[in-house]
């Protein structure tokens, strides 16, 4: 049996879409200043849908906020902020792979800050991200990728961008069509988020979704099978794999522990690219 998933909403059930301003309370954080060097500010842009965004069960400790990583907030400010650091859903958003991520990459480089730029949204497909499309209602009055373009440039008035991680595909595994060439599609959004950013060369991690989604039908497989073939398709890829990571209980989304783990292969793979030449297009 094949997901069924609509655009914006079924990926997530029994949630509708919610643009930010919805009643809950956004999660706030303490204001925070960029180092005055933009070389000792790395950034790093999250986008896709809700496992980038997160769901995992939060805990007291997850809601800590590392001082060496700064968040840009749903006000285009930059803050100091445990989890959750997306703000698709208030009321929904959890842990995700990003601020572990965030929290490594700032052990891996001491003396420099990070800086996460949330912009994922829960439940969208890989056609609602693409530069075209007309769906503004998520994050109005721009759509996915302007958003994240407007905010990313926002950001780097700041410091340097130095990597992009997505991870989507969750919404593209309801029906055959919407599966098919998923890598040679993701591939043209990259593309298209280098060139706005005029970021050619920025490395770009792609995330598996969750293996336990197999059990529904062929159709997840057919997405991480795509998945697994965009680095060979753009340059300056990698992908961080899924395998073996567990499911809060709603089949669907990460645990807690597994968003971590899946930030740290994250982390894992964008080191193991620095030393890996990029690949030939064909």
């Amino acid at each position: 049996m094949a997901l069924s998933f609509q655009p914006g909403e079924a990926a997530e059930p029994g949630d509708a879409p919610a643009a930010p301003s919805a009643t809950v309370p956004l999660a706030s954080g303490l204001p925070a200043t960029p180092p005055a060097d933009p070389a000792k500010f790395d950034l790093y842009l999250l986008v896709g849908q809700s496992n980038m965004a997160g769901r995992g069960p939060l805990t007291p400790a997850d809601k800590v906020a590392d001082p060496r990583v700064l968040v840009l907030d749903h006000d285009d400010k930059w803050v100091t902020k445990g989890e959750p650091i997306h703000f698709d859903k208030p009321g929904m958003a959890g842990v995700g792979p990003g601020y572990t991520f965030g929290k490594l990459m700032a052990e891996h480089k001491p003396g420099v800050t990070i800086g996460l730029i949330p912009c994922a949204f829960g439940g969208t497909t890989l056609e609602q991200w693409s530069p075209k499309s007309t769906d503004k209602k998520l994050y109005p009055p721009d759509n996915l990728y302007d958003n994240a373009i407007r905010r990313t440039q926002i950001a780097m008035k700041s410091g340097t961008l130095k990597g992009i991680l997505w991870h989507q595909g969750e919404g593209n595994s309801g029906s055959e069509a919407a599966a098919k060439d998923y890598a040679v599609r993701l591939s043209q959004l990259i593309t298209s988020f280098r060139t706005g950013l005029n970021a050619p060369k920025v490395p770009f991690i792609v995330g598996e979704i969750g293996y336990f989604l197999y059990a529904k039908g062929p159709l997840p497989e057919v997405v991480n099978s795509e998945i697994d073939k965009v680095p060979q398709l753009s340059p300056y890829c990698a992908v961080a794999s899924a395998k073996d990571l567990t499911d809060k209980g709603d089949h669907l989304h990460f645990s807690n522990a597994a968003q971590k783990e899946l930030g740290k292969r994250y982390f894992e793979a964008y080191l193991q690219m620095q030393d890996v030449p990029a690949p030939a297009k064909p």
